[in-house]
């Protein structure tokens, strides 16, 4: 009969052989301090919103009652002060109720480290924008290379599309995505400002954004301002088609507006203004989506002066 294998016995780390979990405990708490507000700045271009919304104001409620239950984490950089990797929001709330400190783990780590922790911690919150995303995949993917990941292309025709090399791949495992999606999350850093809020309030989907992402930053505003015109975005079908006329040199503003005045199914017949002489004469803090309202009213008073004209002709 074959001998039964043994279990292997397995070492543990240096730090769990040779050291107590209370030890442990103690080294951490040894790295909790609270530290001025004023002390501490924030990740250099941190891709995630502070906004002061309703999150934030009970984020606010929960530390005047409780105080901050779990310390915020920084470095300190190599001029004395801290950078902020995780705890932006706990920063501010303390800013918002006037406090002066705020608790802090202080960990080592250098900058692509704390790219990757910041990116990676920051990831747990409930809410994530797409924009959020894409800035945090894409600063992630960046120190990842710059830590020797492996970078060279897939067969995948997308992957090659994208320029994205194997990194991405590894990536998407450490933040539970697919490799397609960290790419296309990605392509979303080289859209326009304008156009990236208007894939973070829904107005625009995924798959149109990234295609419009493809067009060089003239084209992107120049398709802005034909949305704003038509009072529409494009679709999925429409974007593809600007990016394949772009790449074949065909692409100008005037295919652009045609491609936009064509009428979608889901969509309603509506007022288009395309005399500046009319633009002129509407309020200029006017929204778009507001221009049809405003002038059914003015028809409408218009109308009651003709009236009124014709019953004093009378």
């Amino acid at each position: 009969m074959p001998q039964e294998k043994k279990p292997r016995f397995t070492l543990g780390s240096a730090d769990d052989l040779f050291t107590t979990q209370e030890m442990r405990d103690d080294a951490k708490l040894a790295r909790i301090h609270e530290i001025q507000l004023d002390e501490i700045d924030e990740f250099p271009e941190h891709p995630y919103k502070v906004k002061d919304d309703e999150d934030m104001m009970n984020l606010v409620e929960s530390i005047r009652e409780n105080g901050v239950l779990t310390p915020a984490t920084v470095r300190k950089k190599d001029d004395g002060r801290y950078e902020m990797l995780s705890g932006h929001r706990r920063h501010r709330a303390c800013q918002l109720l006037g406090l002066d400190t705020l608790r802090c783990e202080i960990v080592e780590l250098d900058r692509d480290e704390a790219t990757i922790f910041m990116c990676d911690s920051n990831l747990q919150r409930t809410v994530i924008l797409p924009s959020e995303k894409a800035f945090a995949y894409k600063m992630r993917l960046d120190a990842m290379k710059r830590q020797g990941k492996r970078t060279d292309l897939t067969s995948s025709p997308l992957a090659t599309e994208l320029g994205v090399g194997r990194a991405d791949v590894e990536l998407g495992r450490a933040v539970g995505e697919g490799k397609d999606n960290v790419r296309r999350y990605i392509r979303l850093t080289e859209l326009i400002p304008e156009i990236l809020d208007m894939v973070d309030e829904g107005q625009i989907a995924m798959r149109p954004a990234v295609e419009i992402s493809y067009l060089p930053k003239e084209f992107q505003q120049e398709l802005l301002e034909n949305m704003e015109i038509e009072a529409c975005t494009p679709s999925h079908d429409q974007a593809m088609r600007m990016k394949g006329l772009f790449k074949q040199g065909k692409l100008t503003p005037e295919v652009i507006s045609a491609i936009m005045q064509e009428e979608k199914p889901n969509q309603r017949e509506k007022v288009i203004l395309r005399d500046e002489r009319t633009i002129k004469l509407l309020p200029r803090d006017l929204p778009v989506s507001e221009r049809e309202e405003y002038i059914l009213k003015a028809l409408e008073h218009y109308g009651r002066y003709l009236r009124k004209q014709r019953d004093l002709e009378r």
